[in-house]
């Protein structure tokens, strides 16, 4: 291979160390603000829920900017750069998952008054299938964390000369440090604050890279002749990466195990003050996922333009593919100081918003599963401790599992594969709650273990031995306007290896698209389940409180009382779930058969439920943890 003279690109200068600076200062202060404002009245709900009385403003963009993370903002563009824009059907998967999430899962777990999403499993099943929950979220969200730090962190050391453990280790303190003293709703608002910064930074890098390279016109056109607008891909082969179908279906499944069922996202959605607010948050974020997604996808054109005829990726101008938008800020605004700390703060706000929420999370999984099981009886103010207490511990854990993400590969794919592997089984299994009435325990835990299984055995076997690359071959990139180094080394013609041999399974089964990863699990555990709720006996729906169930047999059986009541599985929905404002009194009439079927707690959760709907709103609202207890 030639050898090619790199174009000099300037390193950080002082204003940029400044701007990148000052993202860290206002989001340590924001949790400052909220430790020393609510000081007096921060119990554990209040820390890890935000007292539930948040609106779906702040939510909103807390969302958006939680998992439109630096994965996002680096991985994106340069994933568009080499295989197309075809990445922009994404719209279309976060539309379906925004509806699924809304309609489906969030009304089930706001009316059942819980804090942390595996709660519903214990009062659907039984603790042994929540406690498998439990764990199998904490694994996975650690190792997603990890990707998050270090993926951004080597990219920008690489190209900025930004130091590589420094930034990592600021990450981590940061986060941890807000997380602690400020709870959810520090990072609620911060995550508000480094959203607008995230889309100032694309939105710098968009208008100063168009210019360069001679108007949007001009950018559209040679994205034409690259090929980059090939997006309608039509191909059903589930082995090709990219296609509309792999990202519509596959896509959907991967971020509805995201967002559907994901503490993460529910413990924001359960903090808004009603359900109302709860589901308009959501909404609102799909306006947020659709702008940063277009920004990101927009990015990758402008920055193919910009190196059609000389790619630094092929010339070995970087190491990465994820080091190509860094490389590009600071190519494009090399003579603008503070602008590249602009981006650099635009790519970290990403990394803070999800690194605090991730932290946030665990420890509310942990304090409300794990904590509060082995020690019921601990006192308010140790509560509160306990849960700062695991704020730093994750912390530090997230922190430190950055050093593993560098053997997964590219920040996106490892990113979605991890989501993919560890989201789809627990999408099924709580697919399996709320929908299927049948569905026991022995059949929540077989299935859980089936999709976990199936979702392990594809996705290690993918990273084992990766897809041919007929699958996968990125678009042709030039190395022609390249500069030639003056070298004398004499080409070594490298001696003919052969392949390493390849299983039976590499090129089928191994070489599907990781975005089904999620999808496999999620189908495997939801037929295994049911089949063997079906073996040892399905559940009675009698017994299952309604508010845990979601009849969507309803959508498809309007026309008939008689097969909805039928498809209900002897769960009673007239009385507590279809319909509920009108309802109302009937509920309250029938509370002590119903207090029958509630067992384990549940009806005391049905019970606040019924006296926390708001008829004005048409929706459930928060009351006050006193009025609780």
């Amino acid at each position: 291979m030639p050898n090619f003279v790199a174009p000099e690109v300037k390193k950080f200068m002082t204003w940029d160390y400044v701007v990148f600076a000052a993202l860290f200062l206002v989001s340590a202060s924001i949790g400052v603000f909220f430790a020393v404002k609510e000081r007096k009245k921060k119990t554990s709900k209040e820390f890890l829920v935000g007292g539930k009385q948040m609106t779906c403003g702040p939510i909103a963009f807390s969302l958006t900017s939680s998992f439109m993370s630096a994965v996002t903002v680096l991985g994106t563009p340069s994933e568009v750069y080499r295989y197309g824009a075809s990445f922009v059907l994404f719209f279309l998967s976060y539309t379906l998952v925004i509806i699924f999430t809304s309609e489906l899962f969030l009304p089930v777990f706001y009316r059942s008054g819980i804090t942390s999403t595996y709660e519903y499993l214990e009062l659907r099943f039984n603790k042994i299938v929540r406690l498998a929950a439990t764990l199998i979220y904490i694994l996975q969200t650690i190792l997603y964390t990890g990707i998050v730090v270090y993926a951004p962190s080597l990219a920008l050391n690489q190209v900025t000369g930004f130091d590589l453990w420094g930034s990592v280790a600021a990450t981590g303190i940061v986060c941890t440090f807000y997380c602690t003293l400020g709870g959810l709703k520090a990072v609620v608002w911060t995550d508000a604050f480094q959203m607008v910064v995230m889309v100032a930074g694309f939105v710098a890098v968009l208008i100063r890279g168009t210019s360069l390279n001679g108007g949007a016109t001009k950018v559209w056109e040679d994205a034409h002749e690259g090929s980059r607008l090939n997006i309608f891909d039509f191909d059903v082969d589930p082995l090709r990466r990219h296609t509309f179908w792999t990202i519509v279906i596959g896509g959907t499944f991967t971020w509805l195990g995201l967002y559907g069922v994901n503490q993460s996202t529910i413990q924001r959605c359960i903090s808004c003050k009603s359900e109302r607010h709860a589901k308009m948050a959501l909404y609102l974020n799909l306006l947020g996922l659709w702008t940063v997604l277009v920004c990101a996808v927009f990015c990758g054109l402008v920055m193919y333009s910009h190196y059609k005829s000389c790619d630094p990726w092929t010339a070995a101008f970087i190491s990465a593919p994820d080091q190509l938008m860094p490389y590009f800020v600071m190519d494009i605004f090399s003579l603008m100081p503070g602008v590249p700390g602009l981006f650099v703060a635009c790519a970290f706000s990403g990394t803070l918003s999800t690194v605090a929420a991730s932290i946030n999370a665990l420890a509310t999984v942990t304090f409300e599963d794990l904590v509060k099981k082995g020690f019921p009886n601990v006192s308010e103010k140790m509560s509160t401790w306990i849960s700062k207490g695991l704020c730093v511990l994750y912390g530090v854990l997230c922190t430190s599992m950055a050093a593993a993400a560098s053997l997964l590969g590219g920040v996106v794919q490892a990113s979605l594969s991890i989501h993919g592997m560890c989201g789809g089984p627990m999408l099924g299994l709580f697919t399996l709650g709320i929908v299927f009435p049948c569905a026991n325990w022995k059949g929540a835990l077989g299935g859980l273990l089936a999709g976990i299984s199936l979702a392990f055995w594809a996705g290690t076997g993918s990273f084992i031995y990766p897809a041919p690359a007929t699958k996968s071959i990125p678009l042709q990139l030039s190395t022609l306007n390249c500069t030639l180094a003056n070298s004398t080394e004499a080409l070594v013609t490298a001696a003919p290896t052969l392949a390493p041999e390849r299983p039976l399974l590499a090129d089928t089964w191994y070489s599907l698209s990781y975005l089904y990863f999620s999808a496999i699990g999620c189908v495997g555990c939801a037929i295994t389940g049911l089949l063997i709720s079906f073996v040892t006996g399905p559940s009675k729906g009698e017994d299952i409180p309604p508010v845990l169930i979601k009849p969507v047999c309803n959508l498809f059986c309007f026309w008939s009382k008689r097969l909805k009541v039928f498809l209900w599985c002897g769960v009673r929905h007239d009385s507590l779930e279809m319909d509920f404002e009108k309802k109302l009194p009937e509920a309250a009439a029938n509370k002590t058969r119903t207090d029958k079927t509630f067992k384990n707690n549940t009806n005391k959760e049905n019970n606040h439920q019924i006296r926390g709907y708001n008829s004005e709103e048409n929706s459930y609202t928060n009351i006050s943890r006193e009025s609780r207890l």
